[in-house]
């Protein structure tokens, strides 16, 4: 059966009309068999020998196309390579040396023309010729033409270029070129051309021809042998099969064609059944002599004979035959050259339309709970995920949808064992007039009555008919009797239940749909509100955590801002909208009327982060107090960190690397220097008082906790009035925008006039701050001022025991110039004690300075990096005592450390 052709069962025209007046058409099958089995040798060999011809011409075609691209490409290959061999061997020969010494000879000729000659026959070129700048030969094969005039383009040569061209000359079809002789001042003092002809360039493409031919050749007889093996086999085949297995194959692919469960019909080009199966004549109720008269002829109904007789092709159409619905499919036989008529098959859609309306429920059903898990719980906010669950029921499976949580639940707290109220978190629906309650009303749920016991016990109920049902009343009389009223006839409640926790209830209400709820409603239901009650608690809890992390970072960021006379400072901090971090900022008073501005950011989100921040704000803090630079506070800012992330990786209570950027300040209003160092942080911005905005590079360093590098300082001066901008990267930086547009806002909203730093904070987070901030944002606005310099007095100190006296005469005189006469005594005092030991145990210079600020300070230097210490002395000592005295007479003192010694200072207060 496999070597038979689908179509050659198939009765020819001339077939049918000869057997149109026997009964059941099996003598029309008979011979059409007969006539098959003798034309099936001769058919073979036909088509043998037109794919043996087909063979031939496409081997040939091949054969011939290849040819010619050779051809092409040899032509195409000799003309590249010997444009390439030319100007090789002329640039080589014009490189060569003493090439150059050879043209300034008084006879070149006689010492070039041996070299040429040489590298002519070593390179294969045709000839190698050295011209004078006018063109003239020095050398050529031919020593006739020395001295003559050359022929072809050398101009471009003399200007420095490489000129290549194809010429016809008396060699034949050559490639010249021509490239000059350069002197070592760059001056072109003589040309040198090579040729060669294209005969001489032997390429691959012209040895690969006789290979294709061949190969051609070979093909053209394999294909000769392959055809006739092949009609050797099919004659040898085909001729020992008699007419009995013939008729056996036949009988066999009828048998197959008549067990089919689809109706078969085969019509020829003239309206005639010719052959139908035995499902066809059940589907449609033939007669037994159906096969070989008219369609029109067989009584078929209306709708299935208008589309056995339209001559069109159809696929699946449905169609009524008596009882049975059909689905038709109809293929022309007359395509392809094949006979003209049509095949139909008929397939019994009776039981499948019943069974597709099942399936098309359970797909609409499926497609609900899938647009509910995609849709339902896409934030992390509970009121907003009950109103997701509402609106993705309504109007695919409910008319109006109530979501009603424990007041617990919509704060972040854990709700009670039992639901006694409620809150409405959510309402929807296809009319916005129904009588549902609000969203936001407070609801009493009332003991004995169906939503009680759902609460109770966390199953749900299903109220198919609501005006047959009366317990449901119970819960609100009133509000339920407007429900029937409006035409509400159909409930299903279902608890809101998350890992045990009983979160709420939704209810589902059917009006304008007139079927009721079913229990197969109740399962989809419950697969809804499972997901959606996950996601809520989900909510809750980010809301429990997110709310602590908030009290949690609030309580350790700074709630006010300590009095300085050095800066005038603004700040802002916002929180993101689904996770605090750790972003803080800080202003700390420094000895010497200095300022330190801090802002820092710290990897992550959550408690972890706020935690992290807490202490390195409290580090920082205690790093001050040391009054170190700012890189070396950033170096044990990292240490800290480092430490941080052993700690907890040893201890296995967090994966989180603590990592952060963070960006310290100095300002002294005396000199109007700002020094600053950044671990990972972005550039501060400097608005100047004319409203110029710059963003001053700093030798930025690694985040903290990398100790990759140390880090480095930058110092700006800045003048009266500029505002120093500090800033986290939440502000500038967000999914919708890269770092790089966001500063370059930031420039956009600090230019203009001047501004206070409270003013300048509102526009820049009017102009910056994203609609849901994704990161903390803090900002710090810092405008500058300047101690004036009649408030600051300086002394140079020599090295001198007796240069006290004088220092505390001329320090009293300040202090009564500047009306502090009751601090003049204990302010000498001081000085004394300061003085005295950086003259004994220090180094010079020694330097005194005093600063009238909010307190009056006092400040010894020294080129000496010994500090002193606080002690006690016993009574047999004869010192010790001096510091111990300065520490009971001053507010505070301590000791810093610059880059040439140090400085001791005192702050005493100003009543």
């Amino acid at each position: 059966m496999a070597r038979f052709p689908g179509r050659s069962w198939a009765p020819s025209a001339s077939g049918a009309s000869g057997s149109a007046g026997s009964s059941g058409g099996r003598p029309h099958g008979r011979q059409q068999q007969q006539n098959v089995r003798r034309a099936w040798p001769v058919n073979l060999r036909s088509v043998a020998g037109q794919v043996f011809v087909l063979q031939i011409l496409v081997v040939l075609l091949l054969v011939v196309a290849a040819g010619v691209a050779l051809v092409v490409q040899s032509r195409n290959d000799a003309t590249n390579e010997a444009r390439n061999r030319s100007v090789a061997v002329a640039q080589t020969f014009a490189h060569s040396p003493g090439i150059v010494e050879a043209l300034r000879s008084p006879d070149p000729t006689a010492i070039l023309q041996p070299r040429a000659q040489a590298a002519r026959v070593a390179s294969g070129v045709d000839f190698i010729v050295v011209l004078n700048n006018d063109g003239i030969r020095y050398t050529h094969p031919n020593p006739a033409r020395i001295g003559q005039k050359f022929i072809g383009t050398y101009e471009p040569a003399l200007q420095g270029h490489v000129v290549v061209e194809q010429i016809n000359g008396t060699l034949g079809p050559l490639v010249q070129a021509v490239v000059p002789v350069f002197a070592p001042d760059g001056s072109v003092v003589g040309m040198v051309s090579a040729g060669v002809t294209l005969a001489n360039v032997s390429t691959a493409s012209q040895r690969q021809l006789p290979v294709v031919l061949g190969a051609g050749a070979g093909a053209v007889v394999l294909a000769t042998l392959g055809t006739a093996l092949i009609s050797r086999r099919l004659r040898r085949q085909t001729h020992g099969l008699g007419p009995t297995e013939m008729t056996r194959m036949y009988e066999h692919h009828a048998a197959v064609l008549h067990a089919v469960r689809e109706g078969v019909l085969i019509v020829g080009g003239d309206g005639r059944l010719l052959l139908c199966n035995d499902e066809a004549h059940r589907l449609l109720g033939l007669p037994a002599d159906a096969e070989g008269r008219l369609v029109t002829e067989l009584g078929l109904e209306r709708a299935p004979e208008e589309l056995l007789t339209a001559n069109l092709p159809v696929t699946d159409q449905v169609v009524m035959a008596g009882e049975r619905l059909l689905a038709v499919n109809v293929r022309l036989t007359d395509r392809d050259g094949g006979p003209p008529g049509f095949v139909a098959t008929l397939r019994d859609s009776t039981e499948l339309l019943a069974l597709s309306g099942r399936v098309e429920v359970v797909q609409r059903r499926l497609r609900l709970l899938y647009d509910a898990g995609v849709s339902v719980g896409s934030t992390l906010d509970v009121t907003r995920t009950a109103e997701e669950l509402a609106q993705v029921a309504v109007p695919r499976f409910a008319d109006f949808v109530t979501v009603d949580l424990a007041e617990q639940v919509l704060a972040g707290e854990e709700p009670p064992v039992s639901l006694g109220r409620m809150r409405r978190a959510a309402v929807a629906g296809v009319r916005s007039d129904a009588p549902f309650h609000p969203a936001g009303t407070v609801l009493d749920v009332v003991p004995a009555t169906p939503l009680a016991e759902a609460l109770h016990s966390g199953e749900p109920g299903l109220e198919p008919r609501l005006t047959e049902a009366t317990r449901w009343r119970e819960q609100d009389p009133e509000r339920s009797e407007r429900v029937l009223a409006y035409g509400v006839h159909s409930l299903l409640r279902v608890p809101l239940r998350a890992r045990g926790v009983l979160l709420g209830v939704a209810r589902f209400w059917r009006a304008d749909r007139a079927e009721p709820f079913e229990t197969d409603d109740l399962a989809l239901a419950e697969e809804m509100v499972a997901h959606a009650a996950v996601c809520i608690d989900n909510a809750r809890r980010f809301t429990r955590e997110h709310a602590m992390a908030v009290t949690l970072q609030h309580r350790l960021l700074p709630r006010s801002l300590p009095v300085q006379n050095a800066l005038e400072v603004a700040h802002r901090y916002l929180p993101a909208q689904e996770g605090v971090g750790g972003d803080w900022f800080d202003v700390i008073p420094l000895p010497g009327a200095r300022v330190a501005l801090v802002v820092g950011d710290v990897v992550g989100h959550g408690l972890h982060a706020a935690a992290t921040m807490g202490r390195l704000r409290t580090a920082i803090h205690n790093f001050s107090t040391l009054d170190l630079p700012p890189d070396e506070l950033l170096g044990h800012l990292d240490d800290l960190v480092i430490r941080i992330d052993q700690d907890e990786a040893a201890s296995g209570e967090s994966a989180e690397l603590a990592g952060a950027t963070c960006l310290y300040a100095i300002y002294d209003p005396v000199s109007r220097r700002c020094t600053l160092a950044s671990a990972g942080h972005p550039p501060p911005a400097v608005v100047g008082p004319d409203g110029r905005v710059e963003f001053p590079e700093l030798p930025t360093g690694p985040p903290l906790g990398l100790a990759v590098l140390p880090f480095e300082t930058a110092e700006l001066e800045l003048a009266e009035g500029s505002r120093l901008v500090l800033y986290t990267d939440g502000l500038v930086e967000d999914r919708d925008r890269d770092i790089d547009e966001g500063l370059e806002q930031l420039r956009a909203a600090l230019s203009g006039p001047p501004r206070t730093p409270e003013q300048t904070c509102a526009d820049v987070l009017g102009a910056l701050l994203p609609e849901r901030p994704q990161d903390d944002i803090a900002l710090l606005v810092a405008r500058t001022r300047v101690l004036p310099a009649e408030r600051v007095a300086e002394w140079e100190v020599p090295s001198d025991p007796a240069a006290v006296g004088p220092v505390r005469r001329a320090v009293a005189e300040r202090l009564e110039s500047w009306g502090l006469d009751e601090a003049a005594f204990v302010t000498e005092l001081i000085l004394s004690e300061l003085v005295t030991n950086a003259i004994r145990y220090g180094s010079g210079p020694i330097r005194v300075r005093l600063l009238r600020d909010r307190s009056l300070i006092c400040e010894v230097s020294d080129g000496s990096s010994t500090s002193p210490h606080l002690k006690y002395a016993a009574t047999t000592d004869e010192g010790g005592r001096g510091l111990f005295l300065v520490a009971q007479f001053a507010d505070r003192w301590g000791t810093r450390y610059t880059a040439t010694g140090k400085v001791i200072w005192t702050e005493q207060p100003l009543e």
